[in-house]
């Protein structure tokens, strides 16, 4: 911690700091709120995409008997994810990642040569592994939220509890100081005009 000065100019800094302190509080407190807000929505978020999930997930039981038999190799080649894209959000000063879409690698395969299930499976299996994907990025966007919000409440637990008590802190103890240094040279006037006065009457 910086050594203060018992100044008329320190207690001008000390001032300043403090209003500055204490006027960005407010930024930083609101920022808390709606970070706190937006992990909330998050946690929310992820409970319905498992719920969907769970649920794409029990229509793919009535394909198990039937993927163990045949052609389980060109349904894995058919539902095999290219990429998952996403759009980005500024949030509170982060930018938050959002599902747009699975992009699945292209495949074909002769209608003659597969079940007549085929096409429902693959149709199935993709859109579990779609909702499996909404979850990731849902999940990634609460990790985000949850990382800021811990870095901005260290910052307000900071200016609450430290910063700004101690820069009032520093203000008082320099009053005081020089308070106590004005009112020492007052008296000492008082003690050099009594001298002389004294000196002049004799």
């Amino acid at each position: 911690m910086a050594e203060i000065k018992f100044t008329k100019s320190e207690l001008r800094d000390q001032e300043t700091k403090l209003s500055q302190l204490e006027r960005y509080l407010p930024t930083l407190q609101l920022k808390k709120a709606m970070l706190q807000s937006e992990v909330s929505a998050a946690v929310n978020e992820i409970r319905l995409l498992v719920s969907e999930y769970e649920k794409d997930k029990l229509v793919l039981t009535k394909f198990q008997h039937l993927l163990a038999k045949s052609n389980i190799q060109e349904i894995f080649e058919s539902v095999t994810i290219e990429t998952v894209n996403k759009s980005y959000e500024c949030i509170a000063g982060v930018d938050i990642p959002h599902f747009q879409k699975v992009v699945f690698s292209k495949q074909s395969y002769s209608l003659f040569d597969t079940p007549f299930w085929f096409d429902d499976a693959v149709s199935a299996i993709k859109k579990a592994l779609i909702a499996k994907q909404k979850i990731y990025v849902a999940e990634e966007k609460k990790d985000i939220l949850e990382k800021e919000l811990k870095d901005v409440s260290i910052r307000v637990n900071l200016f609450e509890k430290i910063m700004i008590p101690r820069t009032k802190q520093n203000i008082k103890k320099i009053k005081v100081f020089l308070g106590d240094q004005q009112l020492a040279a007052v008296s000492q006037a008082k003690m050099a005009k009594k001298k002389l006065e004294e000196k002049q009457a004799v």
